[in-house]
C-alpha cells in the first residue's frame, strides 16, 4: 500500500469517526426539543421532496389537459376537473416545494448552530486545558487555522450532509422508482444507468481533486503560518530592516498556493464539461425513447413532457454533486483535524479526588525536585527550597539554572518528576489547578496586556471587582495619574499585546492586575530585568510594597533587586549552590559574591558612561 493510500485510508476512518462524534450533537441525550426539531426538520424533508418528484406529474397531466390525445385517457380529468385546476395544483406543489424545504431550514436552523457552538466551545476550553509544552511546540497560526476550518467544517457538514446528500438520494430513488412504473424498465435502465455513470465519474474526479485541496490547505496554513509569525515579530522585522525578506518568505507560499489553485481551477473545468455530456446523453436518450412512443401513440405528449421534467429536475442536484462532495470530504478532513485536536490528552489533570487548596499562611516547600523538558536534559536535580509564610525567597543565578522551572512548577504548568511541591503541606499534584493558580500572583518579566481598555487588563485580575477598587489597585501600582492624563482615561485601549503603552506601563498594569486579585503567594519572574534603572526603581518600590504580608519568591537576573530578602538560593545548572542572607553570601565569598560584584563593576562602568 502506498502512501497516498495509507493516507486516504486514513482519512476514511477519521471521516467515520468524525460523522460518529457529530452525531450526539444533533440526537442530544436528555434535549427532548433538540430531537423534536430533528424529527420535525426530517419530515419537512421529506415532504419538501414528495412535492418536488409530484410537480413534473401535474405539469404533464396540465399538458395533456389541454391538448388531449386520441385514443388516450385523459388523466388529468381523473383528478381535477379542468386545466385552470391542475395549474393551480402545479403551482401548489412548486410553493410546497419551496416553503417545506425553508421550513426544514428554519426548524434544523437552532440544532445545527446548537451542534455549533458546543464543538466550538469543547475545542475552546480543551485547548486551553491542554499543557504549556504542548502549546510551545505547537505554532499558534497552525492552531487558530484548525479550528477554523473545522469549525466551517461541522457547519457546512451539517447542512450538506443532511440537506443535500440525504435529499438527493431519496429523490434519485423517487424518480427511478416513477421512471420504472410509469414509462418502462427500458427507461429506468437509461436513467439509472446516466445516474451510475455520473456519481463515479464525480466522485473519481473529485477524489483526486480532494487531493489537490490538501495541498493548497497546506499551502495556505504554511502562508498563514508565516504571516502571523512576522506580524507577531512587527517590531524585529523593522530592527533588521527584513520587509523584503519576510514578504519573500510569505510570497514563496502563496506561489504553492497559485498552483495548486490553478490545478483545482482546471480540474473543476473539466469535470463540469464532463457531468454535462454524460448527463446530456441521458437525457437525449430517454428523449428519443419517449419522441418514438409518442409517435406510436402509446405516450401523450404530457408523458414527453413529463420525462423531460424528470430528467432535467435531477440533472440541478446531480450538478452540484461534485462541488458538494468535495466539500463535504474536506468538511470531514477540516473536522477530523479538529476531533484529533480533541483526542490530545491534557498533561496536566487534576486528580480524581483533588480538592480545593486551602492557604493558612503560603508555606512553599519544594521537596527534592527533579525535572526536566525532554530525556536529554534534566534542569533540577534534587531541588530543596523552603518560602515560610510571609517571606521573600530570591533564587537567582545564570541563564538555563533553572529559576524560571521553579515558577512553571508552581503554577504546576509541568509537573515535578521526583520529589513534591507542597503549599502549607498540601501537595500541588492532590488540589484543583483552578484553586492552585486561585491563590498565585505572578509579575513576569515581560507583561503580555490582551488588545483591550486598560480597565479591563487590570479587573483581569478580578473580573468581579468593582471600578473603585481597580482604581485602587492601580493607585498602589502609581500608574492611576498616567492613566487619568490619557484621553479616554480606563477605557484607553492598549493595542495588541499592550504594544502602546512602554514596559514600564505594561509592568505596572500587571502589578496592578496581581494586586487586584489579592492572592496570598506571589511570584516575581525576572519582574524587572528588562527596563532601565530608573523605571526599575520606581516599580521596585511598588513591588516591595506588594509582597508585605505576602509569601514571595522572586526570580531575579540584578542581583541589586533582591538585597532584601529574607533568603537567596543561588541555583546553577539546576543544583543549589549557596543559600543564605545577602550579607552573609557576600561574607561567604563565594559564588554569589562573584556575580554581585561582577554586576556592580558593569553598573559602575555603565554610570560611568
Amino acid at each position: 500500500m502506498t502512501q497516498a493510500d495509507t493516507i486516504e485510508a486514513a482519512e476514511r476512518r477519521s471521516g467515520i469517526r468524525t460523522i460518529r462524534k457529530v452525531g450526539p450533537y444533533l440526537w442530544p441525550q436528555g434535549q427532548t426539543n433538540i430531537k423534536v426539531r430533528v424529527v420535525l426538520a426530517v419530515l419537512a424533508l421529506v415532504a419538501g421532496k414528495v412535492a418536488t418528484v409530484g410537480i413534473p406529474a401535474i405539469f404533464g397531466m396540465a399538458v395533456d389537459s389541454l391538448a388531449p390525445a386520441e385514443g388516450t385517457q385523459d388523466l388529468g380529468s381523473v383528478l381535477i376537473a379542468s386545466s385552470v385546476g391542475l395549474v393551480i395544483a402545479y403551482g401548489a406543489m412548486r410553493m410546497a416545494s419551496v416553503g417545506f424545504n425553508q421550513l426544514r431550514d428554519a426548524v434544523f436552523a437552532r440544532v445545527g448552530q446548537r451542534a455549533l457552538r458546543l464543538l466550538a466551545l469543547e475545542t475552546f476550553r480543551h485547548i486551553h486545558a491542554l499543557s504549556l509544552r504542548y502549546h510551545i511546540n505547537r505554532k499558534t497560526g497552525g492552531l487558530s487555522r484548525v479550528i477554523e476550518r473545522g469549525v466551517k467544517g461541522v457547519e457546512f457538514l451539517l447542512r450538506f450532509l443532511l440537506f443535500s446528500i440525504g435529499p438527493l438520494v431519496l429523490e434519485l430513488a423517487m424518480v427511478c422508482t416513477i421512471f420504472a412504473l410509469a414509462f418502462g424498465t427500458e427507461y429506468l435502465l437509461i436513467v439509472a444507468t446516466t445516474i451510475g455513470l455520473y456519481i463515479w465519474f464525480t466522485f473519481a474526479v473529485t477524489e483526486w481533486r480532494v487531493k489537490v485541496r490538501r495541498r493548497m490547505n497546506e499551502q495556505d496554513t504554511n502562508a498563514n503560518q508565516k504571516a502571523i509569525d512576522s506580524l507577531l515579530n512587527f517590531e524585529t522585522v523593522k530592527y533588521f530592516g527584513a520587509e523584503a525578506r519576510e514578504a519573500a518568505r510569505y510570497d514563496e507560499s502563496m506561489a504553492e498556493y497559485e498552483k495548486a489553485a490553478i490545478t483545482t481551477s482546471l480540474s473543476l473545468a473539466g469535470l463540469n464539461f464532463g457531468q454535462a455530456v454524460l448527463i446530456t446523453c441521458g437525457l437525449v436518450g430517454v428523449m428519443i425513447l419517449g419522441a418514438m412512443a409518442v409517435q406510436a401513440g402509446t405516450f401523450t405528449v404530457g408523458q414527453f413532457v413529463m420525462i423531460n421534467a424528470y430528467m432535467i429536475q435531477i440533472t440541478m442536484p446531480l450538478n452540484f454533486l461534485g462541488s458538494v462532495y468535495r466539500e463535504i470530504r474536506q468538511a470531514l478532513v477540516d473536522m477530523g483535524e479538529m476531533f484529533d485536536l480533541l483526542e490530545v490528552e491534557a498533561e496536566i489533570a487534576d486528580a480524581p479526588d483533588a480538592k480545593p487548596l486551602v492557604v493558612s499562611g503560603g508555606r512553599l516547600a519544594f521537596e527534592g525536585v527533579s525535572f526536566s523538558y525532554n530525556d536529554n536534559r534534566s534542569i533540577l536535580h534534587g531541588l530543596d527550597l523552603v518560602v515560610e509564610a510571609g517571606q521573600t525567597v530570591a533564587v537567582v543565578g545564570p541563564s538555563g539554572s533553572g529559576k524560571s522551572t521553579i515558577g512553571r512548577l508552581l503554577f504546576r504548568f509541568y509537573d515535578v518528576a521526583e520529589g513534591r511541591l507542597t503549599i502549607d503541606g498540601q501537595d500541588v499534584r492532590d488540589v484543583t489547578q483552578v484553586s492552585l493558580r486561585k491563590a498565585i500572583g505572578v509579575v513576569p518579566q515581560d507583561t503580555v496586556l490582551f488588545n483591550d481598555t486598560i480597565g479591563y487588563n487590570i479587573a483581569y485580575g478580578r473580573p468581579e471587582a468593582t471600578m473603585n477598587e481597580v482604581e485602587d489597585a492601580a493607585r498602589s501600582a502609581q500608574i492611576h495619574d498616567f492613566i487619568m492624563s490619557l484621553p479616554e482615561g480606563y477605557q484607553t485601549t492598549v493595542g495588541e499585546r499592550g504594544l502602546k503603552l512602554s514596559g514600564g506601563e505594561k509592568q505596572r498594569v500587571g502589578i496592578a492586575r496581581t494586586l487586584l486579585k489579592n492572592p496570598p503567594i506571589l511570584l516575581l519572574d525576572e519582574a524587572t530585568s528588562a527596563l532601565d534603572s530608573e523605571t526599575e526603581r520606581d516599580i521596585q518600590d511598588s513591588l516591595k510594597e506588594m509582597g508585605q504580608g505576602r509569601s514571595v519568591i522572586t526570580i531575579a537576573h540584578r542581583l541589586s533587586t533582591v538585597v532584601d530578602a529574607d533568603q537567596i538560593v543561588v541555583l546553577e545548572k539546576g543544583h543549589v549552590v549557596e543559600r543564605g542572607t545577602h550579607d552573609a553570601l557576600l561574607a561567604r565569598a563565594g559564588r554569589y559574591a562573584q556575580m554581585w560584584h561582577r554586576q556592580q563593576a558593569g553598573e559602575d562602568d555603565e554610570a560611568a558612561a
